[in-house]
Protein backbone atom coordinates (compact mmCIF):
# COMPACT_ATOMS: atom_id res chain seq x y z
CA UNK A 1 0.00 0.00 0.00
CA UNK A 2 1.49 3.51 -1.44
CA UNK A 3 1.22 6.73 1.80
CA UNK A 4 1.02 9.80 0.62
CA UNK A 5 1.21 13.49 2.47
CA UNK A 6 -1.76 15.47 2.16
CA UNK A 7 -2.03 19.02 3.53
CA UNK A 8 -5.91 19.72 3.69
CA UNK A 9 -7.99 22.75 4.80
CA UNK A 10 -8.59 23.14 8.38
CA UNK A 11 -12.53 22.66 7.27
CA UNK A 12 -12.12 19.52 5.16
CA UNK A 13 -9.86 17.93 8.59
CA UNK A 14 -12.14 19.28 10.89
CA UNK A 15 -15.21 17.11 9.09
CA UNK A 16 -13.02 14.24 8.49
CA UNK A 17 -12.34 14.65 12.39
CA UNK A 18 -15.89 14.94 13.24
CA UNK A 19 -17.07 11.92 11.33
CA UNK A 20 -15.04 9.69 12.88
CA UNK A 21 -15.89 10.72 16.22
CA UNK A 22 -19.69 10.47 15.13
CA UNK A 23 -18.22 6.99 14.44
CA UNK A 24 -18.88 7.15 10.93
CA UNK A 25 -15.14 5.44 10.99
CA UNK A 26 -13.09 3.70 12.78
CA UNK A 27 -10.60 6.16 12.47
CA UNK A 28 -8.87 8.67 10.93
CA UNK A 29 -7.05 6.73 8.14
CA UNK A 30 -10.27 4.53 7.15
CA UNK A 31 -11.79 7.73 6.88
CA UNK A 32 -9.66 9.11 4.80
CA UNK A 33 -9.04 6.46 2.38
CA UNK A 34 -13.00 5.51 2.56
CA UNK A 35 -13.32 8.92 1.22
CA UNK A 36 -11.17 8.90 -1.27
CA UNK A 37 -12.55 5.71 -2.72
CA UNK A 38 -15.94 7.86 -3.31
CA UNK A 39 -15.00 11.01 -4.82
CA UNK A 40 -12.80 8.63 -6.92
CA UNK A 41 -15.64 6.39 -7.97
CA UNK A 42 -17.82 9.38 -8.77
CA UNK A 43 -15.75 9.92 -11.39
CA UNK A 44 -14.59 6.10 -12.52
CA UNK A 45 -16.62 5.98 -15.36
CA UNK A 46 -15.31 3.56 -18.58
CA UNK A 47 -13.54 5.61 -21.20
CA UNK A 48 -15.58 3.74 -23.62
CA UNK A 49 -18.41 5.37 -22.61
CA UNK A 50 -17.34 8.53 -21.60
CA UNK A 51 -15.97 8.80 -25.35
CA UNK A 52 -19.37 7.71 -26.81
CA UNK A 53 -21.06 10.50 -24.42
CA UNK A 54 -18.62 13.30 -25.69
CA UNK A 55 -18.93 12.50 -29.37
CA UNK A 56 -22.61 12.46 -28.96
CA UNK A 57 -22.66 15.53 -27.83
CA UNK A 58 -19.77 17.34 -30.54
CA UNK A 59 -22.34 15.77 -33.32
CA UNK A 60 -25.06 17.60 -31.77
CA UNK A 61 -26.41 21.21 -32.74
CA UNK A 62 -26.80 22.89 -30.11
CA UNK A 63 -30.43 23.20 -30.02
CA UNK A 64 -30.28 19.67 -29.92
CA UNK A 65 -28.20 19.58 -26.94
CA UNK A 66 -29.17 18.07 -23.20
CA UNK A 67 -27.72 18.26 -20.24
CA UNK A 68 -26.01 14.78 -20.17
CA UNK A 69 -26.86 15.01 -16.06
CA UNK A 70 -30.24 15.06 -17.25
CA UNK A 71 -30.34 12.21 -19.83
CA UNK A 72 -32.01 8.78 -18.15
CA UNK A 73 -29.66 6.57 -20.33
CA UNK A 74 -26.72 8.42 -18.33
CA UNK A 75 -27.82 7.35 -15.20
Amino acid sequence: MSKIKVSLPDQVDSDIQRLVEQGEFLNRDQAVEDLLKRGISAYNTTTEETETLDQEIFDQTASEQQDPAMQDDFL
